[in-house]
C-alpha cells in the first residue's frame, strides 16, 4: 500500500514510507542489525516487560518537559542519537535533522562518518551540540576532529566504545550495502525504480565523508562496507586511558556511548565523564546482549546521582520515554525513531515524527499525573 507523509501516525508508518521511498539497501541499512536481530527486536519489547501506575486529579493543564542534560536546558527529554551517512538517507541528511533538533529545543549530534561537517553545522544552527568520536587508529585524525569540536564550540563529545569490530551484519551482505554506493546486478532494478533519490543522489552536492576525508580515502573516494570499515580502521586497542586522554584533551562535558555494564559505568564516573549512553548500537553490534531499559535500573542505581544516565535504543514511542524516566535515566535517544522519517520525507518527516513523539510524551505525562520530568520514578511502574 502507497504510504503518504500524512499518513504517518508512528513509527511502523514512518518505516514503510522510507521502505517506499528509498533503494533496498539504502533501506536495510537502517533497518537491520547483526546475525539474527534478537537484539534488535528486544531492545523495543524490554519496554513491554512493565506497565505504568497513572494518578488521577493532579491538575496538569500545563507541564514542563525540560530537562538539564550535559550542563543544557534542553526543552524536551529526548534527542537524536548521532548517526553516520545520513545523506544516503534523504539529500538533505544532518542539515534536515539539525533544523528539527533546533525546532524542538534538544541536543543534535553528527558522526565521525557525518556527511556534513563540524563547522557547517556549528555556523548554522543554535541548538546544544554533540559529536560522536570514533577513535581511529590514525591518531592525527582523532585529534583533528577534536580540536575542530573547540574550534566550534561544540557542547559535548560522545566517545563510541562499542565498535572494536564490526557487528555480523548480514543484511549488508545479502544487498551489497557499501558508503558509497556502488550499483551491482542485485541492487541495479533497486535504485531504477527508486529514481527520485538516485537523482537527487547523482546531481546534488558530491556524497563525501568531510571529518574523514582528508586522512582517509575509505567511504568516500574509495567504495567499502561499514563492517570493513570498523574493522579496519578504527582502534581495537581502545581503552580506559584513551577515554581519560581524550578527555583531557576536550577539557568539556564528555559521554560514553556504549556502557551497558555497572562496572563501566562505574568506571566511565572514574574516568571523569559527565554522562553515558546505556546503548547496544541498536542491535547492531553483540546480537545476543541485553536491551539497554533491561541495563537501565541497576546502572541508575550505582551511578545515577553521579552521572548523566541516558536511555539509548529501541525507543519508538513516548511512553517509552515515560518508562526510562521513570527507571531513572535523565534522557533518552534513539537513531531509527527518525531516521525512518528522514529517509521517506526529509526535514518534513523529520518534523513530524519528533512532533508525535511530543505529543506522546505530553499526553502520557498528563494521563500519569505528572506535571513536570522530575515526578516521574519508580512508583509510576510496575515490572511483570
Amino acid at each position: 500500500m502507497f504510504k503518504k507523509l500524512k499518513n504517518c501516525h508512528n513509527s511502523k508508518d514512518f518505516r514503510s514510507l522510507a521502505q517506499q521511498r528509498i533503494p533496498s539497501p539504502i533501506f536495510h541499512y537502517i533497518d537491520g542489525a547483526a546475525d539474527d536481530e534478537i537484539t534488535l527486536q528486544q531492545n523495543t519489547k524490554a519496554f513491554e516487560k512493565c506497565d505504568l501506575v497513572p494518578n488521577i486529579l493532579r491538575g496538569v493543564e500545563k507541564i514542563d518537559l525540560g530537562v538539564t542534560l550535559m550542563g543544557k536546558k534542553i526543552n524536551l527529554p529526548l534527542f537524536f542519537s548521532p548517526t553516520a551517512l545520513q545523506r544516503l538517507f534523504h539529500h538533505q541528511g544532518e542539515l534536515a535533522v539539525a533544523k528539527v533538533a533546533e525546532k524542538f529545543g534538544t541536543f543534535f549530534g553528527i558522526s565521525s562518518l557525518a556527511t556534513v561537517s563540524i563547522e557547517e553545522i556549528a555556523n548554522s544552527y543554535s541548538s546544544p551540540k554533540m559529536f560522536q568520536l570514533y577513535v581511529h587508529k590514525d591518531k592525527g585524525l582523532n585529534n583533528s576532529m577534536i580540536e575542530k569540536c573547540i574550534e566550534n564550540n561544540f557542547d559535548a563529545i560522545a566517545v563510541t566504545v562499542d565498535t572494536i569490530v564490526s557487528g555480523n551484519r548480514e543484511r549488508d551482505f545479502y544487498t551489497g550495502f557499501t558508503s558509497p554506493p556502488k550499483l551491482t546486478l542485485g541492487s541495479l532494478t533497486s535504485f531504477a525504480t527508486h529514481p527520485n533519490w538516485t537523482l537527487n543522489y547523482l546531481l546534488r552536492k558530491k556524497f563525501e565523508l568531510p571529518q574523514l576525508q582528508n586522512h582517509v580515502k575509505q567511504g568516500t573516494d574509495i567504495t567499502v562496507s561499514v563492517g570493513d570499515y570498523f574493522n579496519t580502521m578504527l582502534d581495537q586497542n581502545m581503552n580506559w586511558e584513551t577515554i581519560e586522554e581524550i578527555k583531557k584533551k576536550w577539557g568539556k562535558h564528555l559521554c560514553i556511548k556504549g556502557v551497558m555494564s555497572v562496572e563501566d559505568a562505574k568506571k566511565a564516573v572514574d574516568v571523569g565523564a559527565t554522562a553515558i549512553m546505556v546503548s547496544n548500537h541498536g542491535g547492531r553490534q553483540l546480537d545476543g546482549s541485553r536491551a539497554p531499559f533491561d541495563q537501565l535500573a541497576e546502572i541508575v542505581d550505582a551511578v545515577g546521582d553521579k552521572i548523566d544516565v541516558i536511555c539509548d535504543g529501541g525507543i519508538r514511542r513516548g511512553t517509552h520515554v515515560l518508562k526510562a524516566l521513570s527507571v531513572g535515566a535523565k534522557a533518552c535517544s534513539g537513531g531509527r525513531m527518525y531516521l525512518y522519517a528522514l529517509a521517506g520525507a526529509g526535514e518534513q518527516g523529520v518534523s513530524k515524527a519528533m512532533g508525535l513523539m511530543k505529543e506522546e510524551i505530553e499526553r502520557g505525562m498528563k494521563l500519569m499525573g505528572c506535571k513536570s520530568i522530575k515526578e516521574l520514578g519508580r512508583h509510576n511502574l510496575r515490572f511483570r
